[in-house]
């Protein structure tokens, strides 16, 4: 503490030689890690719930409402695509301008859209207002995303990010958890409240999407009254009292100690004080134009090589990780309760189940008109199941934390990936439940650990100016890929149990050979 002081007192030999971002790195290292990284964690955690809840939540709907909206399995799959379409469009846009515009902003506003779209969601009556509502939660939630990963890690020194970043990525697996549990809770219930001689009806589901907007809106309040601006963006746009004060007030929640015990008291004093004796005319052309000609400057460099190549590589894994992970977790739900409604003798062949429920669908389509529509419902089982897959979830991130600095990101990576050609494979000859279970277990554990390495790797691979974009074109890949997985399987599935299983198998050895090229940290640096 004494060296950090004494560095802090004196600035002038190697803190002057550090770039203004590598110098809030060591200020946020003398911050250490403590309360303000706990609350800022634990409003993720929330922030979390209600992104997680835009894709997964459909999952659950599928069985429940595929009477009251006349879903086929074909429209289950665009339902389920829908929200990573809204995030195609606003993910590209957001990374470039919260470059300019600031992290914050699109956290706010993003939330807030969320919430008011959850309760459109909640409110309709056919199946193309759901769709359009879950389109545009996906577009409000795609431009909170950048910055809700930025963010966070931004606020974290280089020793400890990489923990904090695995750490915050767990927590989409214990919000699949949370949305199981509340889903069991209220969607095994039986209600139905009619309002104008039936012209309006909130069923079961109707009731489970209200009570889930509660976790947007909470998210949209606590980042907009307890989260300050990322000082990196501040100093980026120069604003270096604004950062140095948030600096300050993170190391005073952080230790408990006085202000002016923080070693970095002074930093950047010199430079704004030579900011201000500038013409305030030049200040006031700080317009959002000038921003967003700011932002575009800044992330030239990734437009070039090696950056360019890197970009591609990672973004090519990404499309097959969440292609993979995002068709297993979202159908999931509906594969599990084909399973437990299935009444046929035991030790069948999950293909022989899958076959029999798609034969049967065929075969009331081409024979039946006025048919009375019976929906195959999620009983007990498939929730204990989704819970059991969620916790299951958890164990890898555990073993990840602490292999992850000695083992290496690259070859947790390609190690996971080798795991989930067997897992994937094997799905198709599962004669039981329990098997099934397990082996969809640990694909979509394995599919979530491959996914937060993936992340760290970019944020790792990209500087500051360039981050929040890297992230939204690597989002925007794996949005793709959960848009064309989602919408394929139902019809590959037509084709055959094992035509979809089969195919993801083949993308994640492609996956694999990709990660060959991969850079690591040492590439980087030189």
């Amino acid at each position: 503490m004494s060296e950090l002081h004494s560095t802090a007192q004196v600035p002038s030999n190697q803190d002057t030689k550090l770039t203004p971002i590598k110098q809030v790195d060591a200020a946020l290292k003398a911050c250490t890690f403590g309360y303000f990284h706990i609350k800022l964690l634990m409003i993720a955690f929330v922030g979390n719930i209600a992104g997680v809840f835009i894709s997964t939540s459909t999952g659950y709907l599928l069985p429940v409402a595929e009477c009251d909206l006349q879903m086929t399995l074909l429209r289950k799959g665009v339902l389920n695509a829908m929200p990573y379409t809204g995030m195609l469009f606003s993910s590209i846009v957001s990374g470039l301008l919260t470059g300019a515009i600031g992290r914050k902003f699109f956290l706010v506003f993003g939330f807030s859209g969320v919430f008011v779209f959850n309760l459109v969601a909640a409110s309709s009556q056919t199946f193309e207002v759901l769709v359009t509502a879950k389109f545009f939660e996906g577009l409000l939630f795609g431009a909170a995303f950048s910055s809700f990963m930025a963010l966070t890690a931004e606020f974290c020194c280089n020793n400890v990010r990489d923990r904090v970043i695995l750490f915050q990525t767990s927590f989409t697996v214990i919000a699949q958890i949370v949305i199981a549990l509340l889903s069991w809770a209220i969607l095994t219930n039986d209600w139905r409240v009619s309002f104008f001689d039936g012209k309006f009806v909130l069923n079961t589901w109707n009731f489970y999407l209200y009570a889930m907007s509660l976790f947007p809106l909470a998210a949209c309040i606590m980042y907009a009254a307890f989260v300050p601006e990322s000082p990196k963006y501040l100093v980026t746009q120069k604003k270096y009292d604004e950062a140095r004060e948030i600096l300050i007030k993170i190391y005073v929640q952080n230790t408990r100690k006085p202000a002016n015990t923080y070693p970095f008291l002074d930093i950047w004093k010199n430079i704004s004080e030579s900011a201000s004796d500038e013409d305030p005319e030049n200040q006031v052309k700080d317009s959002f134009k000038h921003q967003v000609v700011v932002g575009l400057l800044n992330i030239k460099p990734m437009f070039r090589k090696p950056l360019l190549t890197y970009l591609c590589l990672i973004c090519t894994t990404n499309f097959i990780i969440m292609c993979m992970y995002n068709v297993f977790r979202l159908w999931f739900p509906q594969l599990s309760a084909i399973v437990e409604n299935y009444h046929a003798e035991d030790n069948q062949e999950f293909c022989s189940m899958l076959d029999a429920y798609t034969a049967n669908l065929k075969l009331l389509r081409n024979t039946t008109q006025n048919e009375v529509c019976v929906p195959t419902k999620s009983g007990d089982e498939t929730y204990i199941n989704s819970i059991i897959v969620g916790c299951v979830s958890l164990v890898p991130f555990l073993i990840t934390g602490i292999l992850v600095n000695k083992v290496g990101k690259k070859r947790l990576l390609m190690a996971a990936g080798f795991v989930c050609v067997a897992t994937t494979m094997s799905i198709r000859w599962a004669n039981g439940k329990i098997i099934m279970v397990s082996l969809f277990s640990i694909t979509i554990a394995l599919a979530r650990v491959m996914l937060s390495l993936n992340q760290t790797l970019t944020i790792e691979t990209f500087g500051t100016t360039t981050r929040t974009l890297a992230i939204s074109f690597m989002m925007v890949t794996g949005r793709i890929g959960t848009l064309t997985g989602n919408v394929s399987f139902p019809v590959l599935l037509d084709m055959g149990c094992e035509v979809p299983f089969f195919t993801i198998s083949a993308l994640l050895v492609c996956f694999i050979v990709l990660s060959l090229f991969i850079p690591n940290k040492k590439q980087i640096k030189k």
